[in-house]
């Protein structure tokens, strides 16, 4: 590529960027935009939670008209009202009400959505949370019930002050079911009970368990709401095994899980819902769905049978984490039961790159430096490429090996005529043993970097550290960068242009010239050479949804290749390195193993070939 069509394309870039900045939405209009979108949202949704509500009213004069006498008679709720009490430290504030006993709202303070709103994971009209079982042969759920507040106290907690409330529902003045919640201070943890006391007389006597069911529509938090989707779903932890989910992909999927469980999270992109039991759950049903209301992204529900024997008082012991999917945080709280294993790392067989490298740097320039995080993405690219550089230059130097031998590899190619592929692939393996030439020297290094490429694609969508950090013209790391709008929508491409997915795009075309040029030509890279440029246009439509970081990672690297090539190619002389390998092929040789092996299998083929020309003559 000479100077004057780099240049060239410099300007055509900038032309680009400087039309794409000239006709972008000014602040107001963006701003306007947004505040239209979060009226609109808001609107939506309190006409879906109004429509719920109408709902529950109308089942609610059905039951009064069949049954709120009957029931009465388990659970007294003469003289009692809705009330609503809030836990709350520095990280979330939780709202219970008394009806039900249950957490109808939890609020991550530290956090707002991508349209500047309360973050809110759980919300009172699109949540349940209760259980239900038989007594005196009528089927109670208790969200249908007001139960009383016991305590609204400070206690000791771990040595520090924690918040404890307690709800009960009472049978009779001895009987009651209690839901008891503490929140420690500066704390995403939440401790939860469920006590049973003296209620074997209540709860019907053949009952071998009462069925905790837990609900939540998960709320679009995030700028994309396909890209969001596809990190959104339930987790779960088997008891001393691995991490699962249900279908991240799946319009619906259910299932019902008869080994233990040790936890289970309702997941979306960068926050949690996690349900954590001291005695595992077994016998689980979980279910997920797509959301068919706006402003949703799936529906989760889980129905977990916990075991009942009648005793005078039982107890069910667990923990809420309400809070962000970051790596630091989830392994402060959960090391021992994986609840790091929420965040996709990817692959197993490339999650370690990110867990034990990736992750560790990252933290470490965050916690260390004021920088912006596209300088401390800049700053990580550099070190990745540093420590891969000497696999770039061994690949790099096998290509111009290969391509200084190219004169004499198309010797050998017409000397065997293709009957004879055999003896022609054995006369290359002696020329490159000669040479010192590894005929995979050129890929295996590309090879070996692919892990680390597929882990940063799963690093950055999934780094909540990224979230709502801008850099330069993206305003979100963690989700796509937008420098225009297009009035129609381009399958399988959007509605948006990406800057960040075009420079990268951009650079991989630039790579990908340099790199054809630099392989030995002939008829199979010609052929492979539609593909090779094919690749970067599909990567234009593939990334420009994705997280602009990603984007933004790729194009650095890339770029640092380009240079690094750039400066290997200025110290590598092919007439001098021609001359060493005509050296190098002049010393004995010892043969390899595989060379015997070839070696071997030629006699053995020449020999059936004798054998098959002896029967034809004898015919």
């Amino acid at each position: 590529m000479d100077k004057n069509t780099i240049i060239g394309l410099v300007i055509i870039f900038l032309i680009l960027i400087g039309f794409s900045y000239l006709n972008r939405p000014s602040e107001e209009q963006r701003r306007e935009m947004m505040r239209r979108d979060s009226i609109a949202r808001v609107e939506q949704q309190q006409r879906a939670l109004e429509a719920q509500r109408l709902q529950e009213e109308r089942e609610n004069t059905e039951h009064s008209a069949t049954g709120t006498s009957a029931r009465s008679t388990v659970f007294a709720q003469d003289s009692l009202t809705e009330q609503v009490f809030t836990l709350e430290n520095d990280k979330i504030k939780l709202n219970i009400s008394t009806r039900g006993g249950r957490i109808t709202t939890v609020d991550l303070k530290e956090y707002c959505t991508h349209d500047s709103l309360p973050l809110l994971l759980w919300q009172e009209q699109t949540s349940s949370f209760g259980m239900t079982f038989y007594a005196r042969n009528q089927e109670i759920n208790t969200e249908r019930f007001l139960f009383v507040p016991s305590t609204m106290e400070t206690a000791l907690y771990a040595k520090d002050n924690a918040q404890t409330l307690a709800m009960r529902l009472y049978a009779d003045s001895t009987k009651y079911i209690e839901y008891r919640y503490t929140l420690a201070p500066d704390s995403y943890m939440a401790d939860f009970s469920i006590v049973t006391h003296d209620m074997g007389d209540v709860i019907a006597s053949n009952s071998s368990f009462l069925t905790l069911h837990w609900g939540v529509n998960m709320p679009q938090l995030e700028k994309s709401k396909d890209f969001e989707s596809r990190y959104t779903g339930v987790y779960y932890k088997f008891f001393e095994d691995d991490v699962e989910h249900l279908s991240l992909t799946s319009a619906e999927d259910e299932e019902t899980l008869p080994t233990k469980v040790q936890w289970i999270d309702f997941k979306q992109q960068f926050f949690s819902s996690i349900l954590i039991t001291e005695t595992p759950f077994s016998d689980i049903l979980l279910s997920s769905k797509t959301s068919q209301t706006n402003g949703f992204i799936k529906d989760a529900y889980a129905e977990i049978p916990l075991p009942y024997n009648g005793n005078p008082e039982e107890k069910y012991d667990m923990r809420f984490f309400f809070g962000p999917n970051s790596f630091p945080v989830l392994k402060e709280y959960g090391k021992d039961i994986d609840l790091t294993d929420v965040i996709n790392t990817g692959w197993k067989w490339v999650a370690w790159f990110n867990k034990y490298f990736v992750i560790p740097i990252f933290n470490f320039l965050q916690n260390n430096t004021s920088w912006n995080y596209g300088i401390i993405i800049l700053v990580l690219t550099l070190i990745i490429k540093i420590i891969l550089f000497p696999l770039t230059y061994k690949s790099y130097m096998s290509s111009a090996k290969m391509r200084v031998l190219k004169p004499q590899l198309d010797e050998i190619n017409k000397k065997y005529p293709a009957d004879k592929a055999l003896e022609k692939q054995q006369a290359m393996m002696k020329l490159y043993k000669q040479a010192g030439i590894n005929p995979m020297g050129g890929c295996l290094p590309l090879l070996l970097q692919m892990p680390i490429l597929i882990a940063l694609f799963y690093f950055f969508p999934g780094a909540i550290e990224l979230r709502q950090q801008g850099f330069l013209w993206a305003d979100d790391l963690a989700s796509y960068d937008s420098i225009a709008t297009l009035p129609f929508t381009i399958p399988f491409y959007g509605s948006h242009v990406s800057l960040f997915c075009l420079l990268m795009t951009a650079t991989n075309i630039i790579y990908t010239v340099i790199n054809y040029k630099n392989q030995p030509q002939n008829d199979q890279m010609k052929g492979m050479k539609m593909m090779m440029y094919l690749m970067p246009i599909m990567f234009l439509f593939i990334f420009n949804n994705y997280s602009s970081g990603l984007s933004y990672y790729y194009f650095i690297a890339t770029l640092i290749t380009i240079f690094q090539t750039w400066i290997i190619r200025m110290f590598v002389n092919e007439e001098k390195l021609l001359k060493r390998i005509e050296l190098a092929k002049q010393k004995p040789m010892k043969k390899s193993r595989f060379q015997q092996r070839l070696e071997e299998m030629q006699k053995q083929q020449q020999q059936r070939l004798r054998e098959q020309q002896r029967m034809r003559n004898k015919k």
